[in-house]
């Protein structure tokens, strides 16, 4: 009786490891390239200190990281009236200091408020673009706060125009899945953290994405994983043992990227200026 109780449970636990391993599976067959992607620097939100005249997600801090020929992560969303516009929170109050949110304002009622202490206004996605044509490789993070992902059509017609490198990323895993489906060749990357450690609102649905548990619909090519939580196991396999090219967010000193050369193709970082290390 023992024996038959042992053997049901290991063949339980067997079981449960197959599905967690092809729940975590990102995209094996018909990978983009993401050659340009691999030991780079990107740096995050632009090359940009909040207290100069370069704030992030600023059009001076995206040219000062283009002339630095860094490559850069961008955060992009879309206003009340349809406009992508590159902002990283999705309210107003830490940046521009007003009540108020992205998605409940137009364009032109944004262009009232200034960046942080800067004269630097918040920019159109497509000013952006414009401006960058191709000169260094884009990383889009995706900015959608819930499962209504109708913004990635809207932003997607501005990508297929631009014929400089870039890839997309985002933490809403309906993000990802809706460029599977509509733009299938796109390098796509799962943005993810340790959520409880983070001290964030813990439920079943933060559980997934910190393990990964949506890439069987995603299927990402790329997983971009808060550093500090780098032993996170889902992150580890998809790294070591489906050998998808990985990036780390967000690198804030010179001791932290030696330590994490190992672990990461990309680094994203912010708040200082990295040493070039040998092959990277």
């Amino acid at each position: 009786m023992i024996l038959t109780v042992i053997k049901i449970i290991l063949v339980c636990v067997a079981v449960l490891a197959v599905l967690y391993m092809l729940a975590i599976m990102p995209r094996i067959f018909n990978r983009p390239d993401t050659t340009l992607f691999k030991k780079r620097y990107f740096a995050h939100r632009g090359l940009h200190d909040n207290a100069s005249d370069a704030p992030e997600n600023s059009m001076a801090a995206f040219r000062k990281a283009v002339e630095a020929g860094l490559g850069m992560e961008l955060d992009v969303q879309v206003t009340k009236d349809g406009v992508p516009v590159v902002f990283h929170d999705f309210k107003l109050e830490r940046i521009c200091g007003a009540p108020g949110k992205i998605a409940d304002s137009t364009y032109e009622e944004l262009q009232a408020y200034t960046l942080c202490d800067s004269k630097e206004r918040i920019p159109r996605f497509s000013e952006l673009l414009e401006m960058v044509d191709g000169q260094v490789p884009l990383i889009v993070e995706i900015k959608a706060e819930t499962a209504n992902v109708s913004c990635c059509g809207i932003i997607d017609s501005l990508l297929r125009a631009y014929r400089g490198p870039y890839c997309i990323e985002s933490f809403n895993p309906m993000v990802l899945w809706w460029f599977r489906r509509n733009h299938g060749d796109v390098v796509r990357g799962q943005l993810s953290s340790n959520f409880r450690r983070e001290g964030e609102y813990w439920n079943i649905l933060y559980f997934a994405m910190t393990h990964l548990l949506f890439n069987f619909l995603t299927k990402p090519d790329f997983i971009a994983y808060n550093h500090k939580f780098s032993e996170e196991p889902g992150r580890r396999i998809c790294r070591r043992l489906y050998r998808h090219p990985a990036a780390a967010w967000t690198i804030r000193s010179q001791q932290d990227l030696e330590a994490l050369k190992g672990e990461y193709d990309v680094f994203i970082f912010d708040s200082f200026l990295p040493v070039k290390m040998g092959r990277l």
